[in-house]
């Protein structure tokens, strides 16, 4: 793995459009992400999808994740997209613009630190809170809490990451904001210590 910097590292492969990249990331082989905030230090492996969707800081994606599975017309006589993208069956038509308004009308927000499972499938509108757990092939079709961990299809809660007081102090603390070296200073602490006795050392 090539070493990462405040230059944002996306493979070769990866294809990236109207999105912005923040420090520390990576775009692994064969992603697409358009439309898009990738917040710093957050990262997404390979084969992810991902379009018009906000996310937070030290956000954890695993291959083959799917966010902003977008949705196609179920009232009309036919759910086929040759009917908003007509440009690309019909000579002189255009792509219905009021369509795709409406999509992005839905887009997806993740908060910080939370991970996202191997093949998990993120739909439309859906807000999932900071320190969440997103278990593998899981379908997320409502809200996720903060610091909770959901998986199954749907989705449903398994159990609570944290006390409910735990993930107030870790917001309030909010260590994703912290500067680099100062991450780098606390990184044995990371390392060692359970969720209480970080916040107590560092002030959470």
């Amino acid at each position: 793995m090539a070493k990462l910097s405040e230059m944002p590292l996306v493979h070769a492969s990866a294809a990236v459009e109207a999105s912005t990249l923040g420090r520390y990331t990576e775009i692994a082989e064969r992603c697409q992400v358009s439309e898009t905030q990738l917040g710093d230090y957050s990262y997404m492996m390979r084969d992810c999808d991902i379009w018009c969707a906000v996310i937070g800081k030290f956000v954890n994606i695993a291959s083959a994740v799917r966010v902003n599975a977008t949705n196609h017309p179920i009232g009309r006589a036919s759910l086929h997209h040759f009917t908003y993208r007509a440009g690309d069956y019909f000579d002189g038509e255009t792509n219905e613009a009021e369509f795709f308004a409406w999509r992005r009308e839905d887009a997806v927000t993740i908060g910080h630190d939370v991970w996202i499972g191997h093949g998990a499938t993120i739909l439309p509108g859906v807000t999932i809170g900071n320190g969440a757990v997103i278990g593998a092939g899981a379908v997320v079709a409502k809200e996720v809490a903060p610091y909770t961990v959901v998986g199954g299809v749907p989705a449903r809660p398994i159990r609570p990451r944290f006390p409910e007081d735990i993930g107030v102090r870790m917001d309030a603390l909010a260590w994703w904001d912290w500067p680099h070296q100062k991450l780098r200073a606390a990184l044995a602490d990371f390392r060692a210590l359970d969720a209480e006795a970080f916040l107590d050392r560092h002030g959470g």
